[in-house]
C-alpha cells in the first residue's frame, strides 16, 4: 500500500506540473495573446478556491482513496479532451477555459484527501519519511515537467503533451484507487455541509499555532509571488540577463530538494520552530533583491530560502497529520490550502503595480520584514504550540530523530 501511495503521488505530481507549460504553449501558439493565456490559467484557479471547503468536507466523509481516484480520473478526462481538440487542430479558448475549470474543481476535491490518505496508509513513525519522498517527487516534477512538456510540444505538438498528461493521471488514478483504507466515520444524522465546515473551523481555531502558522505561510506565498515577479525583471535588467535568473532559480531548486532530503535525517526536537524559521528565511532573497545584490549573492540567498522551504514542507505535513484528528483532517487542511493557493497569485498580480508606486527596494524590504515577522511570531511564547491541545511536541518530533535507514 505504501509503495502504491508513493508511486501514485509521484505520477500525479508530474502530471500536475505538466499542465501549466502545456496550456501556456498551446494558447500562445494559437493566439499569441497573453490576455487569453491569463483567462485559461485563471479558469483553473477560480473553481479551485471556491470549492476547496467543499472538498475538505467530502475528504472527511468519504474514503480518501476514492476521492483521489475520482479527482485524478476527472483530470485525466479533462486533459484527454484538451488533447483531442489540439490534435484535431481546434483551439477554442472557451473550451480550454472550461476544461481548465473542470481540472481546478478536481484539484479542490483531491487535495484535501491526500493528507488523510497518508495518515490512513502510513504508520506515524514513517510519515515524515513518506512526506519527504513525496516532497522530493513534487520538487523534481516542478523542474522536469516544463522541459518535458516543452520538448514534447516542439517535437510533436501541444496535443501530445496533453495526451501524455492524461495518461499519467490515468496511471495515478489506477494506482491510488487500488489502495484500501478503513471506512470514514459516518456523518451525524443531523450533519450538513454548513455544520461540517463550522466544525472544521472550530478545529482550526482551537489550535492557535495552526491558524497562526497558516497565516504566516500565506504571507510566505504572497511574498514569493512578489519575488518571482520582480526578481526576473531585476536579473535581466541589472544582473547580466536571463542566464543570471536561470542560475538563481536553479540554485533555489537545488536548495529545495536538499532541504526535503535533510528533513527526516536531522534530529529535530521542535519541528514547529524549524517550520516557521524555514519560512522566515525568505527574508534573505528579498533583502538581496532590495539592494540589487550580485547574481551570486542572490542565488545563495535564494538557495537558503528554498532549503528552508524544503525543511518546512515534510515537517509541516507530519506535524499537522499527527496533531489534527483524522475525522477533521480534510477540512482543516482545506483551510490551510485555501490560504496558500490564494496568496501566491495575489502576490504575482500586485507585484508590478505596487513596485510602480513604492519602488522595488521599498517593496522588497517590506515584504522581507513581513514574511520574517509573520512566521517568527508563531514561535513566540504567546502562540500555543503543538501538544498544548494533547500530545507534546517532543512526542510529535520523536520519529524524526531516527532518520532514514
Amino acid at each position: 500500500m505504501i509503495k502504491r501511495l508513493l508511486i501514485g503521488r509521484c505520477l500525479s505530481a508530474l502530471a500536475t506540473a505538466l499542465i501549466p507549460t502545456t496550456l501556456t504553449l498551446a494558447v500562445l501558439r494559437a493566439t499569441g495573446d497573453g490576455g487569453a493565456l491569463g483567462i485559461v490559467l485563471a479558469s483553473e484557479m477560480v473553481p479551485l478556491l471556491l470549492l476547496l471547503p467543499v472538498g475538505g468536507v467530502l475528504a472527511d466523509r468519504i474514503r480518501p482513496e476514492r476521492v483521489a481516484l475520482l479527482a485524478d480520473l476527472t483530470r485525466c478526462l479533462s486533459q484527454a479532451a484538451i488533447a483531442a481538440e489540439l490534435l484535431l487542430g481546434v483551439y477554442r479558448l472557451l473550451d480550454l477555459a472550461v476544461l481548465s475549470a473542470v481540472a481546478g474543481a478536481a484539484i479542490a476535491f483531491g487535495s484535501p484527501a491526500v493528507p488523510r490518505l497518508v495518515v490512513a496508509v502510513v504508520p506515524g513513525e514513517d510519515r515524515l519519511r513518506m512526506n519527504a519522498r513525496i516532497g522530493v517527487a513534487t520538487s523534481l516534477s516542478a523542474v522536469v515537467a516544463p522541459a518535458l512538456a516543452g520538448t514534447v510540444t516542439l517535437a510533436a505538438g501541444p496535443g501530445w503533451a496533453a495526451a501524455l498528461t492524461a495518461a499519467l493521471f490515468a496511471c495515478s488514478a489506477l494506482t491510488l484507487g487500488g489502495i484500501r483504507t478503513p471506512a470514514a466515520p459516518h456523518a451525524k444524522r443531523d450533519s450538513s455541509f454548513g455544520r461540517d465546515v463550522v466544525e472544521g473551523w472550530r478545529e482550526v481555531r482551537a489550535r492557535r499555532w495552526f491558524l497562526a502558522s497558516c497565516l504566516g505561510h500565506g504571507v510566505w506565498h504572497f511574498v514569493a509571488g512578489l519575488f518571482l515577479t520582480l526578481g526576473p525583471v531585476t536579473a535581466v535588467r541589472e544582473l547580466g540577463g536571463e542566464v543570471s535568473w536561470t542560475v538563481i532559480v536553479q540554485s533555489g531548486t537545488v536548495g529545495l530538494v536538499l532541504g526535503v532530503l535533510a528533513a527526516p535525517r536531522l534530529p529535530i526536537r521542535r519541528p514547529l520552530m524549524v517550520v516557521q524559521a524555514g519560512a522566515a528565511c525568505y527574508l534573505l532573497p528579498m533583502v538581496a533583491l532590495a539592494v540589487t545584490a550580485p547574481a551570486a549573492v542572490m542565488a545563495g540567498a535564494y538557495f537558503v530560502a528554498m532549503f528552508g522551504l524544503g525543511l518546512l514542507s515534510p515537517l509541516w505535513e507530519t506535524v499537522v497529520a499527527n496533531e489534527i484528528p483524522e475525522r477533521a483532517l480534510g477540512r482543516v487542511r482545506s483551510f490551510d490550502q485555501l490560504i496558500s493557493f490564494a496568496s501566491r497569485p495575489f502576490g504575482l498580480a500586485v507585484a508590478a503595480p505596487l513596485a510602480d508606486v513604492t519602488g522595488v527596494t521599498a517593496l522588497a524590504l517590506t515584504g522581507g520584514v513581513l514574511v520574517a515577522a509573520a512566521n517568527l511570531a508563531v514561535i513566540l511564547p504567546p502562540a500555543r504550540r503543538p501538544g498544548e491541545e494533547g500530545r507534546g511536541e517532543a512526542e510529535t518530533a520523536r520519529p524524526r530523530s531516527r532518520g532514514v535507514r
